[in-house]
């Protein structure tokens, strides 16, 4: 299996590959440690000795991972506090989700929304390691992928995870795009990376505003230039800016590298170990919220946030249902909510556009896309895996009609309404606008069985900027998707709301996720060694 994102720094999410979709995994949340309600608590009746509430608006990957980071404060400082977590959907996992085909649970379960994360992603790699969850690596298939511009491919090439296959491969790129190309481009990305793994370390940095972690950090450059404009002036080649980093930004965040910023563009080729928990990687925000024994209200949907004191906040449900609060997170985009807020906090929150995303999901017994759509003739072999670029458009040419087609996996053997068995395939297409029956049975060639199509607004548009939304809105309500314009995936979403829970214990409860280092001989603070392994919050 090939996944359709071959790289991803912290897919995810959006993650980089974000999708949503209301499917229900129910009793799956019913247990002595995570209890699930469809009845959100109400003050009536609450004792005055009732120890204080969070709240957490979101329960994907920014919301579970919050409580997870609260449920361990908890455990290394005592606190008594109760954990509530709200969502509108009927499952934990917000845009990272799974579907199977023809809805047999005998066939393994296809990620719809985010796909991949990578070791550099700690937290979502130490999860999956500690909840002992299977992980599909998607580095060791072979394939062969083609970079197509609406009429004719740029560039083909075999694959092994995503990499170049062959010396042929590797003279083709080399003859399109120079020998420097592709070299300063990993240089740059892993320049990237390697400040990005700060963020894991014994002492991290914390940050109430985006500006200055990006200062911090010294990524002002890449947040400030689209990604176009800042591979070419580091020594990258227009043609492979315009054409395969292109390609991976319309894969990875559905949209192409001369309109985004290049943080997020880097984030696209940050490749290396690509995996995905096998069954999903819903599973991984499912033992969040049940490692932190909080309460789940799916079905659930917050219209309101007043203040009723200086230490206090109000939370409404549609359900007409109010409970009071010491603390708020919103682990939600605000603005796709519906909350209500006091107008001079929601003022301090921008709107965030967003790519509205088709999926389509389907099983064909095609073996592959067919070869005359892509001028390939009747004998020719297209790609299975097929990512665009729009460079053709840019010149005057027709725009491609999606933004990647790939054969992910072989389903089974199918034997239809013949005698002979053939193979049978899952494809998953990712595009702007919707695919027709006809256009689907044209590309393959009649031979489609089942068919799931699902569209929403899956990626934010992220436009170079140097201005973010804050992260602590008012004393007790903090705001988890302000990192979404900067990066928007599975992973950053699970280190903002690290961010935000220990902004929330430092000013409600005088606690952390990790205490405080006992200070040595001489009076400095004692420093745990660091190695690879180490991650903040997991470790203190």
């Amino acid at each position: 299996m090939r996944s359709l994102i071959p790289v991803a720094l912290c897919v995810g999410g959006s993650a980089a590959a974000a999708f949503q979709l209301p499917f229900n995994i129910g009793d799956l949340f019913t247990s002595s440690a995570s209890k699930a309600t469809n009845t959100p608590a109400s003050d009536a009746g609450t004792a005055a000795s009732a120890p204080p509430r969070i709240a957490i608006i979101g329960a994907g990957a920014g919301g579970s991972s919050a409580a997870f980071w609260l449920g361990k404060a908890k455990e290394r400082y005592g606190l008594d506090v109760e954990i509530d977590i709200y969502d509108k959907a009927s499952y934990i996992g917000g845009r990272s989700t799974t579907v199977q085909p023809y809805d047999d649970d005998s066939y393994p379960p296809v990620e719809l929304g985010a796909s991949v994360f990578i070791p550099v992603n700690k937290n979502m790699w130490r999860a999956s390691s500690e909840w002992d969850l299977s992980r599909t690596n998607f580095e060791e298939e072979e394939g062969a992928m083609g970079i197509w511009d609406g009429e004719s491919f740029v560039i083909q090439t075999s694959t092994v995870g995503g990499t170049v296959g062959s010396w042929i491969d590797t003279a083709k790129i080399i003859w399109r795009y120079g020998m420097s190309a592709p070299r300063n481009t990993r240089k740059l990305v892993k320049e990237m990376t390697d400040k990005y793994v700060g963020l894991y370390t014994s002492t991290p940095p914390k940050w109430t505003n985006i500006s200055d972690l990006v200062s911090e950090f010294g990524w002002t450059g890449l947040t400030s230039q689209t990604g176009t404009e800042y591979f070419t002036s580091n020594g990258v080649s227009k043609r492979f800016a315009n054409e395969f980093i292109d390609a991976m930004t319309r894969v990875n965040y559905c949209q192409n590298a001369d309109n985004m910023h290049a943080m997020v563009t880097a984030c696209s080729f940050a490749a290396g170990g690509a995996s995905s928990v096998s069954g999903g990687n819903w599973q991984i925000f499912w033992h969040f919220v049940e490692d932190s024994n909080a309460n789940v209200f799916l079905d659930t949907t917050v219209t309101a946030l007043k203040r009723t004191s200086s230490s206090h906040w109000t939370l409404h449900t549609s359900a007409g249902t109010s409970q009071t609060y010491r603390a708020v997170i919103l682990a939600a985009p605000f603005h796709s909510t519906s909350i209500s807020l006091p107008t001079h906090l929601a003022e301090l929150i921008p709107p965030q556009p967003y790519h509205h995303m088709h999926v389509t999901i389907l099983t064909t017994t095609a073996p592959g896309p067919n070869p005359a759509y892509f001028g390939l003739g009747a004998h020719g072999a297209a790609p299975k895996l097929v990512l665009t670029t729009r460079e053709g458009e840019r010149n005057g040419g027709k725009a491609p009609e999606f933004n990647a087609l790939n054969y992910m996996r072989k389903l089974r053997k199918y034997s239809g309404n013949t005698t002979a068995e053939t193979d049978e395939w899952v494809v998953k297409i990712f595009s702007l606008a919707p695919l027709s029956d006809e256009w689907l049975a044209d590309m393959f060639q009649g031979q489609v069985g089942w068919l799931l199509r699902k569209e929403w607004d899956a990626y934010p548009v992220l436009p170079p900027t140097t201005t973010f939304p804050p992260v602590k809105l008012d004393q007790g309500l903090f705001y988890v998707n302000a990192f979404e314009p900067f990066i928007s995936t599975m992973e950053t979403e699970t280190v903002a709301s690290r961010n935000v829970v220990d902004l929330l214990l430092a000013e409600e409860f005088d606690a952390a996720i990790c205490p405080p280092r006992a200070a040595s001989a001489n009076g400095t603070e004692a420093r745990a060694k660091d190695d690879e392994s180490f991650v903040y919050g997991w470790d203190c």
